[in-house]
């Protein structure tokens, strides 16, 4: 069968395509297709036409674009937003989504439909690839938002005073600037992935019943190719464990393992600056007193998600169960379940809830407000789930094909009359050993990410184990042969028990991959010396890289560390640049909006 372009509707490209296609058809394809396309006009969506013949303007809800803007940390918050994104757009709407930082402000009264997923850092802090747009939309150079509608998914953990307090805010705000929420807000804890769902299907649900666009449909049966599992959070991938290495020497007063898995098979790629997640399981010890306390039998079964999917009860609190942690939202769930007169009352003071979870876990609240009459499976429901621990890669997959290096430090310290261990960090210290596995998946951190350019200089700043991405960088520009200078600040305790990876270091220096190196052990001298105190002393120096383009990176402690960092690093642009308060606030800002001051806090 061919067709004649001179007697068809079609020009000659589309008859040619179409020859092509039934010539390599089977009667029984043709017999579907003209099926198909005889049915195709009834599916398709009607366009309504006016009495003039012409096609009626489509209404308001249909001409809507949504817009998807992301804060995140880890990059939980930009893979939902990505997914949701997809999501829309295979529903036939028009969708733009980035970070809010990339995000231009000027167009903000424009928009039309406004998603915003977002996390929390630190003490109610926005992200940083979110702190330009959060500082412009509480200032008063933010717009009025009639006209707008819009809907937040709040990220956060709720063992933290302010909760999920970015989000909050921007919803809040939207609301002052009188935008129309489009659907309720919604908070998440570490266990977010239920709640981001239910959100975004009630997002969907809402955006179709005030639009004309149906949903697009799939027609036609498509054959799957079989690509081999896909390991992700929910699928995490079990890696063998090639090496576990104590990093530090005899007599130090901190434990770091150097561990190395093998990915061979399993599909994940990395980028330095990406993390690894590790699903760990609560100390067997721990949980038995737990069980014991609570008068349970630990074979009992129960279920633990709505699926119905069944573990014992010590499996359960093994590896499902957070353990260790404690939050107000769990103590007033706890509430709910006892007649003890003084847990009621201690619930309603903030403050004194705040001192009482400081430095305790589960085991101790039991003891506590006991004895408990409660069955198993109606406790576990108040628990949230044990999330999965994030540690920056200190590995190029460039240099070490099929693998993966961590830099873990483990968690041990004495609170209330019992010593406390970290779940994830003591698990692969004393329970990991070479030859057994972990179950992994990676985190992506696109805000966290060497410069294109081969040629760009590089400042890496960091303590303890914040120096692990660092080591994947210079191995990564070492692969890629990259021109640019790279200068390593780093900070420990002591010299000789505690410089990680030294050997490293010092032949990269010798090499001249790393052009400079300034290291601050704060044990050794009787004046406490930390690497904001080797930036302040290097000020010229480091204004001078910053002015030739440099990228600084910043990985390690939030609360004392990076904020230490962030000041002097202000400060050396205000006093090296002569520059007032408000230039220096615009000098750091272009940092942060270039991508050229990049941090991985914690």
């Amino acid at each position: 069968m061919q067709m004649e372009v001179m007697n068809s509707p079609f020009n000659e490209k589309q008859a040619d395509l179409l020859n092509q296609l039934l010539s390599s058809m089977t009667e029984n394809q043709k017999i579907w297709l003209s099926g198909y396309l005889a049915s195709a006009p009834a599916l398709a969506p009607k366009t309504p036409v006016s009495q003039s013949g012409g096609e009626v303007e489509k209404t308001e809800a249909a001409k809507r674009t949504i817009t998807v803007l992301y804060g995140s940390h880890t990059g939980n918050c930009e893979e939902l937003a990505e997914q949701l994104s997809q999501d829309l757009k295979e529903k036939d709407f028009q969708v733009t989504v980035s970070s809010m930082d990339d995000f231009k402000t000027k167009n903000l009264k424009k928009t039309e439909d406004l998603l915003v997923l977002t996390s929390t850092h630190g003490d109610g802090d926005p992200p940083d690839n979110a702190m330009t747009f959060y500082e412009f939309l509480f200032s008063k150079r933010a717009p009025e938002l009639k006209g707008v509608r819009y809907s937040v998914l709040a990220l956060g953990d709720s063992s933290y005073e302010f909760f999920c307090q970015t989000g909050r805010d921007i919803d809040a705000r939207f609301a002052e600037l009188d935008a129309e929420r489009l659907y309720e807000r919604v908070d998440c804890d570490l266990d977010f992935e239920e709640p981001a769902e239910a959100w975004k299907e009630g997002v969907l649900e809402k955006l179709a019943e005030q639009s004309t666009n149906p949903p697009a449909g799939v027609m036609a049966e498509s054959k799957e190719m079989d690509v081999g599992p896909v390991y992700s959070k929910a699928n995490p991938f079990r890696a063998e464990i090639l090496e576990n290495i104590n990093l530090n020497g005899r007599g130090s007063n901190k434990e770091t393992r150097h561990i190395e898995l093998d990915l061979e098979g399993s599909g994940l790629d990395y980028e330095p600056g990406d993390s690894i997640g590790i699903l760990p399981e609560n100390e067997e010890t721990l949980t038995d007193e737990l069980i014991q306390e609570m008068g349970w039998d630990g074979e009992t079964s129960v279920t633990i998600t709505k699926d119905g999917e069944i573990r014992s009860v010590r499996e359960a609190l093994l590896s499902v169960y957070e353990t260790t942690v404690l939050t107000k939202p769990l103590l007033e769930k706890a509430s709910a379940l006892t007649d003890n007169e003084d847990l009621k009352v201690l619930i309603e003071d903030t403050e004194a809830v705040k001192f009482y979870i400081y430095g305790r876990d589960l085991l101790d609240f039991v003891r506590d407000f006991g004895p408990w009459n409660v069955p198993a499976e109606e406790f576990l429901a108040i628990l949230r789930k044990l999330p999965a621990r994030l540690y920056s890669i200190a590995s190029s997959s460039s240099a070490n094909p099929d693998e993966v290096h961590l830099t873990i430090g483990a968690l041990r310290y004495e609170a209330n009359g019992r010593q406390r261990n970290g779940v994830c960090s003591v698990q692969c210290s004393e329970r990991a050993e070479a030859g057994s596995t972990l179950p992994v998946f990676v985190q992506k951190n696109r805000n966290f990410r060497l410069p294109e350019s081969s040629d760009s200089k590089v400042i890496m700043i960091g303590a303890g184990t914040g120096v692990a991405p660092y080591r994947a960088f210079l191995e990564e520009r070492e692969e890629r042969e990259d021109e640019g200078e790279n200068w390593l600040f780093f900070g420990e305790q002591h010299f000789v028990t505690d410089f990680l990876y030294q050997t490293e270091w010092q032949r990269w220096k010798k090499d001249g991959l790393l052009s400079r190196m300034d290291v601050a052990f704060s044990r050794d001298t009787s004046e406490k010396i930390y690497v904001q105190n080797l930036l302040w002393d290097q000020r010229k120096e480091v204004f001078r890289w910053l002015q030739d383009g440099a990228y600084v990176y910043v990985c390690g402690d939030e609360s004392r560390m990076a904020k230490d960092v962030d000041r002097t690093l202000t400060a050396i642009v205000a006093s090296e640049g002569s520059l007032s308060s408000e230039e220096t606030s615009d000098y750091i800002k272009a940092l942060r909006t270039e991508k050229r001051y990049q941090r991985d806090v914690y």
